[in-house]
């Protein structure tokens, strides 16, 4: 399990810092709806939430990168999936003339460090907390899952920047909440969504949106996850 600190203990790039007073936007809430409803392999109602992401403004390299995001929770079958779903709607729009924009591709990387140092130093900017000392709990046990966890996921996928960590952390607990049976990861992820800037009204506006999508129980699970959370961290 990650653990989460308070988000003032460190500072994050201006791209990830989301204004307080505003709510999700139509682009942040098509990401929830998209991550969520991939993972569950709901694929026929994913095919309205991809046009509704496009049409907020998301680019085709946003939708994809969150599609692909989604695999290191809910695996390669779910992910492939929702990108052939993406793709068949894509051809769907461009025959109705609708020519979509395709977006950046992710910068190249230029570090020398290992990816298991670069991906140890995003985690320390996700959580809050310093990356140093004996493993413990499940790294202990199997000490090549945190490897893996370091420099797959906070090395190869977080280091993207197609997506922006806030970004990335509504399709992780879009994930976690949809398949359900791993509240230890949602709470730990919920707090990093209020360490990357992402506030309590903003998450509450989350589980609406896994409300209108997975459907109740997801939220209601979502709910008491999310208020734990605030409770701890007194935003209640």
């Amino acid at each position: 399990m990650i653990m989460a600190t308070s988000w003032s203990s460190f500072n994050l790039s201006a791209q990830d810092k989301v204004n307080p007073s505003k709510a999700l936007t139509e682009a942040q809430k098509s990401i929830i709806s998209i991550a969520a409803l991939t993972a569950k392999g709901e694929l026929e109602d994913l095919k309205p939430a991809l046009n509704k992401g496009l049409d907020a403004g998301l680019t085709i390299n946003e939708i994809k990168e969150v599609i692909v995001h989604l695999y290191a929770y809910c695996g390669f079958p779910r992910s492939i999936r929702g990108l052939q779903t993406f793709m068949e709607v894509l051809d769907e729009r461009k025959a109705r003339g609708i020519n979509d924009e395709t977006g950046p591709d992710a910068s190249p990387i230029n570090d020398g460090r290992s990816k298991y140092e670069r991906g140890s130093e995003n985690l320390e900017k996700l959580t809050g907390v310093p990356q140093t000392g004996p493993r413990s709990g499940y790294s202990a046990f199997a000490p090549f899952i945190e490897v893996f966890l370091k420099e797959h996921l906070f090395a190869d996928l977080f280091e993207r920047d197609v997506l922006t960590y806030a970004e990335r952390e509504l399709v992780t607990i879009s994930v976690i909440s949809s398949i359900g049976g791993a509240e230890p990861m949602l709470r730990s992820h919920l707090s990093i969504c209020l360490n990357v800037g992402l506030t309590p009204a903003q998450l509450n506006e989350f589980v609406d949106v896994i409300r209108s999508g997975p459907g109740e129980k997801e939220a209601s699970s979502a709910q008491a996850v999310l208020n734990e959370v605030l409770k701890n961290r007194q935003l209640q």
